[in-house]
């Protein structure tokens, strides 16, 4: 039976085109993949049928009856429920009020909320789907990306949802986590229920879905049956072409300069760096590698002084860094994983977001900015990394998630940076962008630029670093060397 089904389903946004009468179906019992380059309409579709946004014309039925959910909580209330790409949790609220979000009536006793109640019932949630390890009284602030987006799994799942939206959501987590949605998603096909998942991840998406139904440019493309799922025929139906050039590195024996232009000692971070120390040459990308809380993500924010250590320190060519102001003086750019709250302003425009970390480039004096200079700073990053926008003046919280990163990358590479920290920057972009963005990551470092790419994709560590330095529990673990016999098991032995 079907239990999802989208007809002729239209959406502009301004000038631009996100769905172009857009038809698909999803059944009882089935796990529907979609896929395709991002601005393709993935997200914009199910987030309509999810109660996110309304469509401007077109059709939805759930169960065979008309559908059209008011809010997303309407929504899931009713038997839908979606899981977004970006973060979907009030950080200074407790566990417990994120997961009972907008439902406290259910808590009342007299005039007062029974929390304790709340507690209980959200730690059920969060057990039951395996995240027994986050408390449901803790302030949600005090949580990384990942078990902010098991928090979301919970609120969902707490409402036995008939059909489930997984938009990206994978890329944020660690094996752990993926296991848990991996979980869900099959207990639910096996109760009948239906899930429509959304990956960038082409094995993974092969591996758990029924049928793939490929987007491009807000139309859809194709669908593919189990038996059809081949590698090439998806990727060339997604950017509709095939494929051309190198995705990872091909080379090898290429060592970096021997020339030293960050230097980190002994430093120690809470329960995530353990004395931690290492070395960053001139035109070198260094990956650091680990299972999710290694300590490799606060690394990151510690390099580029956003996060203060207790002890130890490190150095940009010699001099000691303190402070973002400094590191940015340095020729320093940081892009977090979680871009939307880290790396960019979500609610200000392209323009805004690029120009505001490079006013010492363009503006006069140090102080005076010409909206001329300004414009043709922020225009060069658009046109250079194939920003794909209605205009600078558009808000980012309008693009698609590659287009987002490729703003992230753009407040950097306009301001010349010499050393880039890359917290796991392909997250959530497709084949692609990701090709675009490790093509440019080479072509910074034949240029003598020096890249940190911290990754959770071993595929991505081994195609494009020189060397990779292994975490556990905040230490050093291994360091590995490029080279063509490195596979994925050599790396992950040391991480587990």
């Amino acid at each position: 039976m079907k239990t999802v089904e989208i007809r002729n389903m239209n959406k502009r946004f301004g000038s631009t085109i996100a769905l172009n009468n857009v038809s698909f179906e999803a059944y009882e019992g089935e796990i529907l993949g979609l896929i395709g380059e991002n601005g393709s309409g993935k997200s914009t579709a199910t987030s309509i049928y999810a109660g996110m946004q309304k469509c401007d014309s077109g059709e939805m039925l759930f169960m065979g009856n008309p559908w059209n959910p008011s809010s997303m909580n309407d929504a899931l209330k009713k038997g839908v429920g979606m899981i977004v790409q970006e973060n979907g949790t009030v950080p200074g609220v407790s566990v417990a009020e994120n997961i009972f979000l907008s439902e406290s009536q259910r808590f009342k006793k007299g005039p007062f909320v029974d929390r304790k109640r709340m507690i209980n019932e959200a730690q059920t949630a969060l057990n039951q789907i395996g995240a027994d390890h986050i408390s449901a009284s803790q302030v949600t602030a005090m949580l990384d990306f990942q078990d902010r987006k098991l928090i979301e799994i919970a609120k969902v799942m707490a409402n036995n949802p008939k059909v489930l939206v997984v938009d990206e959501t994978t890329t944020a987590l660690s094996q752990k986590g993926r296991d848990i949605i991996y979980a869900i998603m099959e207990k639910m096909k096996k109760e009948n229920g239906t899930v429509i998942f959304i990956s960038h991840d082409l094995d993974e998406i092969m591996h758990v879905c029924d049928r793939l139904t490929v987007l491009r440019d807000g139309s859809i493309i194709t669908t593919f049956n189990k038996a059809e799922f081949d590698e090439d025929a998806i990727k060339t139906s997604m950017i509709g072409r095939e494929l051309s050039g190198s995705y990872y590195r091909d080379d090898y024996g290429d060592p970096a300069g021997e020339e030293v232009v960050l230097k980190a000692e002994n430093l120690c971070h809470t329960n995530q760096l353990d004395h931690f120390s290492f070395e960053l040459h001139k035109g070198e990308i260094l990956g650091i590698g680990g299972l999710s809380h290694c300590g490799m993500h606060t690394l990151g924010k510690v390099l580029f002084a956003a996060e203060k250590c207790e002890s130890g320190e490190f150095s940009v060519h010699g001099k000691k860094v303190n402070t973002i102001a400094e590191a940015m003086k340095m020729q320093m750019g940081y892009v977090a994983k979680d871009r939307d709250t880290e790396s960019l302003n979500t609610e200000a425009s392209i323009k805004d977001n690029i120009a505001i970390a490079g006013l010492d480039k363009f503006a006069v004096s140090g102080f005076l900015i010409l909206p001329g200079n300004e414009k043709k700073y922020v225009q060069k990053q658009i046109d250079g990394l194939s920003i794909k926008c209605t205009g600078a003046d558009q808000y980012v919280s309008a693009l698609s998630g590659g287009n987002k990163q490729k703003v992230a990358f753009g407040k950097w590479l306009g301001r010349e940076s010499e050393i880039l920290i890359l917290d796991c920057p392909t997250r959530g972009v497709d084949i692609g962008v990701k090709q675009a963005m490790y093509q440019l990551m080479y072509r910074m470092r034949q240029e003598g630029k020096s890249i940190l790419l911290i990754s959770e994709e071993m595929a991505e560590l081994i195609g494009m670093s020189d060397r990779i330095l292994v975490m556990k529990d905040g230490a050093l673990k291994k360091e590995l060397f490029r080279s063509k016999e490195l596979s994925e098991a050599d790396v992950i032995q040391y991480m587990i």
